[in-house]
């Protein structure tokens, strides 16, 4: 009688849970409700490489869907002010079109919001690196006092206390009470399906269409020594997911990578950006102090500023291609500077920057 007394309790609690008040008993007839998710197809675009999913978060419909729900909603911050939505704009390649987000007390950040575009081809996320995955990459804006200042406690009180969420959270996970994990996770599985792959360079690749002549020069200066983009703008999304000093600083107000592996040699290193959709992500840079693709381009064709961590890669901020005296940079021509821009505006996705799917 006992050892059956303690196997009811141990299936009464193991369907039953309760926390801050909330008493849930999703069993009926003593089985626990069990939902059967839908598979959400993996995204597998033209000439990428395959996505990896984490076998612990596999994309499904009910997830997605969730995901994008908490992705606008404003619930996450302390004072239901601002959602991951308001810094991350879809019209801006979800980035932020100002130079610093602004948090709910009004306080500004001191770095710009990156553009969300193909994270699922990613393995390391933030300008600084603090993340190594994307479920990692939601927890801290969250609780961040300059963003959302809100903490993780609170956020799951406020999620369990609304019947909605406790439904698509049963529906998505098979979970009766909502934690901070599957939070992440939802948010996780929406965000790799923000996928940029139609542009014209894209459909240039697939044979459907032809480069001007101008766009054909500026994929040639961009791929090779002549601009010297390619070595860190690389692959398919034009990044190489790694960190390099691009010769902003002479001293440094932040430090980047340095801040996450204390390695001196990492001081001033921020993480590679994409380039799709470069067009709509302005401002640019880790601080967001260029605003247009020109200056951009005129960084690079100075050469940079050289300090003590620069990247190898930079090998112009001290000379020139052509051994000039006194001289350094590319010293690319205006049209080449104005070729390699319209290779640049051929990574613009219209269809990803219009697509509804991705709103709520």
């Amino acid at each position: 009688m006992k050892i059956f007394f303690v196997v009811i309790m141990i299936f009464f609690f193991s369907c039953e849970k309760q926390d801050d008040g909330f008493l849930y008993a999703p069993c009926e007839d003593d089985d626990c409700i069990i939902y059967e998710t839908t598979p959400y197809p993996t995204p597998s675009p033209y000439g990428f490489p395959f996505m990896i999913i984490p076998d612990d978060n596999p994309l499904t419909i009910e997830g997605v869907s969730l995901g994008k729900k908490l992705f606008f909603d404003p619930i996450l911050s302390s004072d239901n002010s601002i959602s991951c939505a308001t810094c991350h704009i879809q019209n801006n390649s979800f980035s932020d079109p100002g130079q610093f987000s602004i948090g709910i007390t009004g306080e500004s950040g001191f770095r710009n919001a990156s553009s969300l575009v193909n994270l699922g081809w990613s393995s390391s996320f933030n300008w600084d690196g603090t993340a190594e995955n994307l479920r990692e990459q939601v927890f801290e804006p969250v609780v961040n006092p300059i963003e959302m200042a809100n903490n993780w406690d609170q956020v799951e009180y406020d999620l369990n206390f609304n019947s909605e969420y406790r439904d698509l959270f049963k529906r998505a996970f098979n979970i009766d009470y909502i934690d901070s994990v599957h939070v992440a996770k939802a948010i996780a599985q929406f965000e790799r399906t923000l996928v940029s792959a139609n542009s014209r360079y894209d459909k240039w690749l697939r044979g459907e269409v032809m480069f001007t002549e101008e766009e054909l020069d500026g994929y040639n200066i961009f791929n090779t020594e002549r601009g010297d983009c390619f070595h860190c703008h690389s692959g398919k999304n034009f990044m190489d997911d790694s960190f390099h000093n691009n010769g902003l600083d002479e001293t440094f107000t932040d430090f980047g990578l340095y801040n996450v592996t204390r390695n001196d040699g990492d001081k001033g290193l921020f993480k590679t950006p994409t380039l799709r959709n470069i067009e709509y992500s302005a401002p640019y840079m880790h601080d967001g102090r260029l605003s247009t693709i020109d200056e951009v381009i005129e960084h690079y064709n100075s050469g940079g500023i050289y300090s003590a961590t620069i990247d190898p890669l930079m090998k112009y901020v001290n000379s020139n291609p052509y051994g000039i005296d006194g001289q350094s940079g590319l010293m690319l021509t205006q049209q080449e500077k104005n070729n390699l821009k319209a290779f640049l505006l051929t990574l613009s996705d219209n269809d990803f920057i219009q697509n509804n799917e991705f709103q709520p």
